[in-house]
């Protein structure tokens, strides 16, 4: 079971693109950084490369971790002080999954950097919820993150895990594209960047307004079992 972080766990109330305009003003005097670049979907490491070639800077290894050092530090600083929230029926599916006589192995598939993801469900009591993950840290490109995590809920497991035994749960198509890259099924969620329609469009396996009345027990089902 692998889940987003923002729009499908959590919403932040904007520290997140704070923590990015905060880091950016002051290591590399950008101001408005972010303005017109689209944070739905993507990683943290494409985000900044983005911001680094608009500006013209170099995207080497040092920059990116000057962004980073700098970025979770006001991650955490403004997470008290934005009004963020659980995404609605999170903590109830969460634990009716702890609660199945076989309970899945509960695990991440994020844009967001491991720390940044960590600050990020601490705040809200989450992290410990998960075993695993695979984060922007691991790779740029989010349908690899698919892979790692695949591959990490192999080693926890310790059994090959199929496509098929694999559920993503998201709220954008880049989530249900991860899906799909390793034949994994997908519940996609509109309670972020993306409307029901939309999702609808890209053909999830569910599509669900938001997580009330979804079953964990089905959810838990691979298909045609």
């Amino acid at each position: 079971m692998l889940f987003d972080i923002d729009g499908t766990l959590i919403r932040s109330g904007g520290a997140g693109a704070l923590a990015f305009e905060h880091a950016f003003a002051s290591e590399f005097g950008i101001c408005h950084a972010t303005h017109g670049v689209r944070f739905s979907g993507r990683t943290d490491v494409s985000l900044v490369r983005e911001i680094f070639r608009r500006a013209g800077i170099e995207p080497a290894q040092a920059q990116f971790d000057q962004f980073f050092e700098s970025y979770v530090f006001w991650l955490d600083h403004l997470m008290p002080q934005t009004r963020g929230e659980t995404c609605v029926h999170v903590r109830e599916l969460l634990d009716a999954f702890s609660r199945l006589c076989e309970p899945p192995a509960m695990g991440l598939l994020t844009g967001n950097i491991r720390l940044g993801a960590e600050i990020k469900l601490r705040w809200f009591d989450l992290w410990q919820s998960f075993a695993l993950g695979a984060f922007a840290d691991d790779h740029e490109d989010r349908n690899r993150l698919a892979h790692i995590a695949q591959q990490r809920g192999s080693d926890l497991l310790g059994r090959p895990l199929a496509g098929d035994d694999i559920l993503i749960i998201g709220d954008t198509p880049a989530d249900i594209a991860c899906a799909r890259a390793i034949g994994a099924r997908c519940v996609a969620v509109a309670t972020g960047g993306s409307k029901l329609a939309e999702l609808e469009a890209h053909h999830p396996t569910w599509a669900v307004p938001d997580l009330r009345g979804v079953d964990a027990a089905e959810l838990c089902r691979p298909r045609g079992r």
